[in-house]
């Protein structure tokens, strides 16, 4: 019966330094050599930074490209998803909501046309990135609100698009944020 105590106590003790010190100090030293040194990979715009890239944001402007929407109201301090199913009437009211938003939006697309990424939230609730679908749907309304030729912002699109890991690990997807640097890039060069 001894034994089992000191056999349980030696292996939490083993686990706690290897869990609780080690695992972590060698996380944070991989993390120093990575982009971003650790601290996220910040965006910048005119030198100031405007966000994370691997951090969903809200962007409700229509003159923006939007995000895949948010269970958590894109709080960064903790993910999490809604835990709600396609059976749960409260989850299926939003999703109304969020698709009628669109149409609304997209008068020219129909109910069928919008893909699934622009009305669920991801698991994380911070899914920086939507759909090629998702940002051609988008296209048509913010060459319009920007005053650009739908050719022109078509263009921005395919530039951010990220083809999949190794040509074939995943979708092809469009980060957000970077796509609306990239939009107000060029609307401020338009300008000048």
């Amino acid at each position: 019966m001894k034994s089992y105590i000191f056999q349980s106590i030696r292996l939490t003790l083993v686990l706690l330094v290897l869990l609780c010190v080690i695992y972590p100090v060698s996380v944070a030293f991989v993390a120093k050599f990575s982009k971003g040194a650790g601290k996220g990979e910040q965006s910048f715009l005119n030198g100031k930074v405007v966000g994370y890239n691997a951090v969903g944001q809200s962007f409700s402007d229509p003159r923006y490209f939007w995000g895949r929407p948010s269970a958590i109201s894109y709080n960064a301090a903790g993910s999490a998803g809604s835990n709600r199913g396609p059976s749960n009437p409260d989850y299926l009211k939003e999703v109304k909501s969020r698709l009628d938003t669109l149409l609304k939006y997209h008068p020219y697309a129909e109910r069928k046309d919008i893909p699934a990424d622009l009305v669920t939230a991801s698991g994380s609730g911070l899914d920086p990135n939507i759909s090629v679908e998702a940002a051609d749907l988008q296209v048509r309304r913010v060459a319009e609100l920007r005053g650009f030729s739908q050719s022109q912002i078509q263009e921005l699109v395919i530039e951010n698009t990220e083809t999949p890991l190794l040509g074939f690990l995943g979708p092809r997807k469009v980060n957000v944020l970077q796509l609306n640097i990239a939009l107000d890039q060029i609307s401020i060069s338009h300008e000048n």
